[in-house]
């Protein structure tokens, strides 16, 4: 019973903060070691995976009608060979432009973000906090007054770069990526939106990649159980924090999580300090 109650909780703690602009991966590796929670499957390569495929699958289940379309589209662009002016063909095709810097640098480095930052809790907080002063950085400089609509090639490659750099743990892909929308210029809700649909090839193609490994490692044993109920988790997080991001943005700024990552970042730094007294 402990194992499937740790892995509801790390299941929803993954399917809120993949989305929130508040890094996943850095609650992923602090989580455990702050609660002292040491299933070795639970804190495994193979379990997060499997919570980032349930994460997918919640943005596959909020954007289906979105992403039909746009896949319909960019079909249609090479039936006729042309993208023309149409507004979803042209999205389309900006949504694989932001797919090539983060698959690069992950396929390259994939081995580095995997363990080198698991024992480094405290870049880790600098790095929350880092993501911090970029999300305050983008509010103050960004106009907010473009749809995706008026997005350019230039636009989408600058947010896939910004992309690549959610690879440290701490940065966040969702905050980074909205922070770069920002930025440029885009309102809120449409950055937000931006960046869960950017993420949608992304975190499919890290998912299959890495399963790819899990699965010739010999899969996940004899914990289908916890994994179930992890997915689970995380799909249900995941579909509540799209939906309540969106409609906080309409109305709000990003200045919550701003305060919440700097917070973390303090509480992160002064908890590894008393550790080490």
């Amino acid at each position: 019973m402990e194992q499937l109650f740790q892995a509801a909780v790390i299941g929803i703690v993954q399917g809120l903060t993949e989305f929130l602009p508040i890094s996943s991966s850095a609650h992923l590796i602090v989580l455990p070691q702050l609660l002292g929670w040491s299933d070795p499957f639970l804190n495994s390569a193979a379990f997060d995976v499997m919570l980032h495929l349930g994460t997918l699958v919640a943005l596959l289940v909020y954007f289906w009608r979105d992403l039909w379309r746009l896949f319909g589209a960019f079909l249609a662009s090479f039936r006729d060979r042309r993208i023309g002016a149409d507004p979803e063909r042209r999205l389309a095709w900006l949504l694989v432009v932001t797919v090539v810097p983060a698959a690069l640098l992950g396929a390259s480095l994939e081995g580095f973000f995997d363990t080198f930052f698991r024992d480094r809790l405290l870049l880790i907080a600098v790095l929350l906090a880092v993501g911090a002063a970029l999300l305050w950085f983008a509010e103050r400089i960004g106009r907010r007054q473009r749809d995706l609509e008026e997005l350019r090639v230039a636009d989408a490659a600058a947010i896939g770069i910004a992309q690549a750099f959610a690879l440290f743990p701490g940065i966040s892909r969702s905050g980074i990526t909205i922070a770069a929308g920002l930025a440029l210029g885009l309102k809120r809700e449409s950055a937000a939106r931006f960046s869960f649909l950017m993420g949608t090839p992304i975190i499919a193609g890290a998912g299959l990649w890495k399963l790819r490994g899990v699965l010739a490692e010999g899969g996940v044993g004899e914990n289908t159980a916890a994994l179930a109920v992890g997915i689970v988790a995380s799909t249900v997080a995941g579909l509540v924090a799209i939906g309540a991001l969106l409609a906080y943005l309409r109305r709000y700024s990003t200045g919550v999580f701003i305060a919440y990552r700097l917070v973390a970042a303090a509480l992160l730094a002064v908890w590894l300090l008393m550790r080490a007294a």
